[in-house]
């Protein structure tokens, strides 16, 4: 072999290894794109799924080192996320099984406690539409917080035997500590009180008033107790009544207690101290009500809070803000709605939804709030699974399988019409979801936000459902890795990614 040839090979060797790492780096971008939690497929329009638990836990461990959150200068966060095993083993009443059957049943009761609720708004909003006027208010005083930011840590409800959100805080002097459902529509907040007449089970003491200083209850002529929508009044004691769409209710004394958050204590907070409760509460002590009402905390605090929910099955706690500092920096903001017949709930304007990075035609009139208070998108922590206005449901659903017309179908389950036989997979490729909101908010759902797991043999459902109610609920399940900030005082709503 002469020199020219030799150089000649060894050129071309070069060029064939140069041409192999080009190759390796290229094949080696989706799977980079991945780790930085955005999980982007190469083919545009789509992200990927992940199926193996080693490797979605790889993923989401690179997701929570990546993870930054915005400590205000004058504020007191300390960000905490921990596995569900973690907690205390009071706290898990019904901890979430890992066989088969355990897990369906449990996800089902989920899907049929989430269908109660919807119903239960929808009733409440059919009568504040018949005339109910609930939205001519004045906020309760409050004293104590001023400026000062409060926090509590924020954990999964699914292994207490509900599908909700708890935050465990103190209440009353000294304070006693408990777990608290969260919820956005709700505006009372309530415990259950000694002497029980009728309690369900908890997992904390049940509250004693008469071993609180600061418990004071509300005569029938203070102006706290007109406020309430069902009152009564027994030996000038306020009475409250609050019913659920569940068929869950609380009756007991109306009263004002000191709440305290991490070291921080709120006086006077209006509080129903619950005699004879029954409903799906397990586990929690009662309900936090942070809807936008005039009962409701934040009404009563004159404060911004905000909340990132964690994951549906309870791995990883986050933190429920309140105070200056409450929306992290890098949040994006849409418009608060009003809805004049009843103010509990937060609406906001959805302007429209993308699939694999196409905007769908969907009516503007769809998303709608009416002057008479029907239509309009709620924004709930309660409700798990978001639920859209038939038409926009159709639109979205049938783009949505189009574009995974590749993965094999699974038929139907529950209240989901669109599932996914992905036993066995690793990972697979999905088109994105968006929803855009107005003033140029985009919500970029991960694909964990709307392919949820309804068995351990690997079917998963599109996580959306159509309804006939006319309004649609952009539930918990989608809002879970987004910090969002609810202001009053600016009406509007935050929402900030990687900020949990």
């Amino acid at each position: 072999m002469g020199p020219n040839t030799a150089m000649a090979s060894s050129m071309q060797a070069h060029k064939l290894l140069c041409f192999s790492l080009l190759l390796f780096h290229l094949l080696s971008l989706p799977l980079l794109a991945s780790a930085a939690g955005r999980k982007l497929s190469a083919k545009p329009g789509y992200q990927t799924l992940y199926i193996d638990p080693a490797l979605r836990a790889k993923m989401r461990a690179g997701l929570l080192a990546e993870t930054k959150v915005s400590i205000p200068a004058d504020g007191l966060l300390a960000t905490e996320i921990v596995d569900r095993n973690r907690l205390p083993s009071s706290a898990r009443v019904n901890p979430t099984s890992t066989s088969e059957d355990a897990f369906t049943e449990a996800f089902s009761q989920r899907l049929v406690r989430d269908s109660a609720r919807v119903k239960g708004i929808e009733e409440r909003l059919e009568v504040a539409r018949m005339g109910a006027n609930t939205a001519e208010w004045k906020p309760a005083n409050v004293d104590g917080l001023s400026q000062e930011e409060i926090s509590s840590p924020l954990v999964s409800g699914l292994s207490q035997g509900s599908g909700e959100y708890f935050a465990r805080f103190g209440v009353g002097t000294p304070p006693k500590e408990s777990y608290f459902v969260i919820d956005t529509g709700s505006d009372l907040s309530w415990t259950q009180c000694a002497p029980c007449n009728s309690c369900y089970k908890q997992t904390d003491p049940i509250f004693n008033p008469a071993d609180s200083s600061s418990y004071k209850p509300v005569s029938c002529s203070d102006a706290l107790c007109s406020q309430l929508l069902v009152r009564g009044c027994q030996r000038n004691q306020c009475l409250y009544q609050v019913s659920y769409g569940d068929g869950s209710f609380t009756v007991g004394d109306f009263a004002v207690e000191t709440f305290t958050f991490s070291g921080n204590q709120v006086e006077r907070v209006a509080l129903g101290c619950g005699h004879d409760n029954e409903g799906l509460f397990i586990g929690a002590s009662g309900l936090l009500g942070l809807g936008a009402g005039r009962l409701s905390l934040p009404t009563q605090l004159k404060q911004e809070f905000s909340y990132c929910l964690p994951d549906r099955f309870g791995r990883g706690s986050s933190q429920l803000i309140f105070g200056r500092g409450a929306a992290p920096g890098g949040s994006t903001f849409t418009p608060l709605l009003k809805n004049a017949r009843l103010g509990t709930f937060y609406y906001v304007q959805l302007e429209g939804i993308s699939v694999g990075g196409s905007r769908l035609r969907i009516a503007s009139s769809a998303f709608a709030l009416q002057s008479s208070g029907t239509g309009g998108v709620i924004l709930d922590s309660g409700t798990s699974i978001t639920r859209l206005v038939a038409s926009a449901y159709s639109a979205l659903r049938d783009s949505f399988a189009a574009g995974a017309s590749n993965l094999p179908s699974a038929g139907s389950f529950s209240l989901f019409d669109t599932c996914y036989a992905l036993g066995g997979m690793s990972s697979v490729d999905v088109p994105t979801v968006e929803l855009h909101l107005a003033g140029g908010t985009t919500l970029s759902l991960p694909a964990e936000n709307y392919l949820i797991p309804v068995d351990t043999a690997g079917t998963y459902c599109f996580g959306f459902a159509g309804t006939n109610s006319g309004f649609s609920i952009i539930g918990n399940m989608q809002q879970q890795g987004y910090r969002i900030s609810f202001n009053l005082a600016t009406s509007r709503v935050g929402f900030a990614s990687n900020q949990c």
